[in-house]
């Protein structure tokens, strides 16, 4: 061979070796997912949860290829259970880092802050761990529900409670805004099944307040107790109620009971006690999906999951759902399409009213019975049947 062509064939080599990436290849852009995470602070327990569901999606959804033939890329700020730093670092994700999609915080609370900043921006939120009725009454466009609306986690109890003899309700609320919805939903329902509450009260501080309260609701003798709090309040109200050897019929106490460890923490005061859920991890949901969640989750985190993790994994089954459909990442697109749908995700029914609340899911009830987590409302999902 020629030095002369040979010379030629090296520079040939060179060049394919060494040029810039095609215009083609600028399409493996990792789409980049923001939302804090709370690691720290009060909504910590349910908040890793959600993170669990968030990070399993990302790692199938990468194995699938990615969305629209990009890897997805989750970025995640501590917000340490904090509004301020929720508000900051929300700004931060859409203005510096420049994310292409936006996830939720978990919490009422949180979430109003971070969806302030999302609709500020023209980004849709899915409200993946938030149930605060306040959330949809500022007649946002680009803010959606997953799980059925606060005003409505106790209906299952306070039937039950109806259709068993029991006629009265005692009230404690945390001074916030999906405590203050469930409480106001406790009212509004006692009322339809005949039932009377006959104490109901808010509070700031759950150490400082709860033991005042319940000195307060035991004097009424109430039939039934039911707490809306996050989950330190909730195990704080047991531990008082065993110093106090006080256990009315009834005890009924949001979140804290869904975790599978809630009877460790709790000990034997967890026997009886109900709990409003979103979803179970039992695979005789009949929900598409559910029992390959369930199995693939606990492989992924080593634990069962709640139904914050179910939420968080089914918004971003829906998210996914929405681009692949559009075949486009642009907002406007995405939210229309999110505010026409009517599907089943591993949780359940999902479909939204004319101002992004959730209508379409239904919340269930469960007990803890001999140790053991159980569906008793509605009857049709029953595990156990309740016990008084």
């Amino acid at each position: 061979m020629k030095p002369t062509i040979l010379k030629n064939i090296i520079i040939v080599i060179c060049f394919l070796y060494f040029m810039p990436v095609s215009v083609s290849g600028a399409e493996t852009k990792p789409v980049r997912i923001g939302a804090t995470v709370s690691l720290e602070g009060k909504y910590s327990e349910p908040s890793a949860m959600i993170q669990g569901g968030y990070k399993l999606w990302e790692s199938q959804v990468n194995q699938r290829g990615g969305l629209l033939g990009r890897p997805v890329q989750l970025v995640l700020y501590d917000d340490k259970s904090d509004e301020k730093l929720v508000r900051q670092f929300y700004e931060k994700l859409i203005k510096e880092d420049k994310v292409d999609l936006i996830f939720s915080p978990y919490g009422t609370p949180l979430t109003l802050v971070a969806s302030e900043v999302s609709e500020k921006h023209g980004y849709v939120m899915l409200a993946g761990g938030a149930s605060g009725e306040t959330i949809w009454a500022r007649g946002y466009k680009n803010v959606f529900g997953m799980y059925a609306t606060a005003d409505r986690y106790f209906i299952g109890l306070l039937d039950l409670m109806a259709r068993n003899g029991l006629k009265s309700v005692a009230v404690l609320y945390e001074n916030s805004s999906f405590n203050i919805d469930v409480a106001a939903g406790i009212d509004s329902w006692a009322k339809r099944f005949g039932l009377k509450v006959v104490f109901s009260k808010g509070y700031k501080s759950g150490k400082t307040d709860l033991p005042g309260l319940l000195s307060e609701a035991r004097a009424v003798n109430p039939d039934g107790i039911m707490l809306s709090a996050y989950p330190a309040d909730g195990y704080l109200l047991l531990h008082l109620m065993e110093e106090a050897k006080y256990r009315p019929k009834v005890v009924g106490i949001t979140i804290a009971p869904s975790y599978p460890d809630f009877q460790k923490i709790a000990g034997n005061m967890a026997e009886g006690v109900f709990g409003p859920s979103q979803w179970e991890p039992d695979e005789r949901i009949p929900f598409p999906g559910t029992k390959n969640f369930i199995s693939d989750y606990k492989s992924f985190t080593d634990i069962l999951p709640s139904y914050h993790a179910g939420s968080s994994y089914a918004s971003c089954q829906i998210i996914e759902k929405a681009i692949i459909k559009n075949n486009s990442f642009d907002q406007k697109k995405i939210r229309d399409f999110i505010s026409s749908l009517d599907t089943v995700t591993v949780i359940g029914r999902f479909k939204v009213d004319h101002t992004g609340k959730q209508i379409g899911h239904n919340p269930i009830l469960i007990q803890w019975q001999n140790g053991k987590k159980h569906i008793v409302y509605p009857t049709k999902m029953q595990t156990s049947p309740p016990k008084f």
